[in-house]
């Protein structure tokens, strides 16, 4: 069965259709109340570092299953070392709340959510997975440098030192070139126009759960009037 059909011109590529499609529920996320407060300066570091807590429960999420999906028809080919970012944000975990970090970590109910439903797609379907992967990495690799700047500016941390090492991808020379060769995987995926709708609305549920958490924590750190 050939799932390419000869519309698919690069005015409806996959990787187009999934970015313009989710692009609300992006902008919604980005513009909580929460993220807007961080960024702009006014709230202290310990909302940082909750935030920073909650990343790892949905990287574990997603970092745990990669080794299994690596050789799926679907998930393998976006199963790639250099996005890793759990050593990361273990080691920026460990500056923010010192050696015993674990003992202290905990995942907010709609954190939980997330993670859960990220694992869920892990076991059972490859192409839910990828739209998981895909709102996490390329979110990092794009607006993820701006949280890493302003954390810099703000709480004093090192220019990509320890506090914000997982915005940091080492072994991503060039970004750009990487997220343009993200793109053309997304555009060879393997899956039907019909597969393809359902992974596009996995996105756009992925940022709906990222938005709760945001407002989660928005509720945990309201600004004093």
């Amino acid at each position: 069965m050939n799932a390419m059909h000869a519309s698919d011109t690069d005015a409806t590529a996959f990787s187009t259709l999934i970015r313009t499609a989710s692009h609300e529920q992006h902008t919604e996320a980005e513009s909580t109340t929460f993220m807007g407060d961080m960024l702009g300066g006014k709230l202290g570091v310990e909302a940082y570092t909750r935030y920073t807590e909650q990343l790892w429960f949905v990287y574990e999420a997603l970092e745990s299953a990669a080794p299994g999906l690596a050789g799926d028809p679907v998930a393998g080919p976006f199963i790639q070392p250099e996005l890793m970012r759990l050593p990361a944000l273990e080691r920026d975990l460990e500056h923010l709340r010192g050696p015993d970090w674990r003992t202290t970590l905990t995942a907010l109910p709609a954190t939980e959510a997330y993670a859960g439903r990220v694992a869920e797609c892990a076991r059972t379907w490859a192409g839910g997975y990828v739209a998981h992967h895909y709102t996490r990495y390329l979110g990092d690799l794009s607006g993820g440098q701006i949280i890493r700047d302003r954390a810099e500016k703000t709480w004093g941390f090192a220019k990509k030192g320890d506090g914000v090492r997982f915005y940091v991808f080492e072994e991503i020379t060039n970004p750009a070139a990487f997220k343009r060769g993200y793109r053309e995987l997304l555009d060879g995926v393997r899956a039907d126009d019909l597969e393809k709708q359902r992974i596009v609305t996995e996105c756009k549920r992925a940022f709906a759960l990222n938005t709760a958490v945001f407002l989660a924590l928005g509720e945990e750190f309201p600004l004093s009037a």
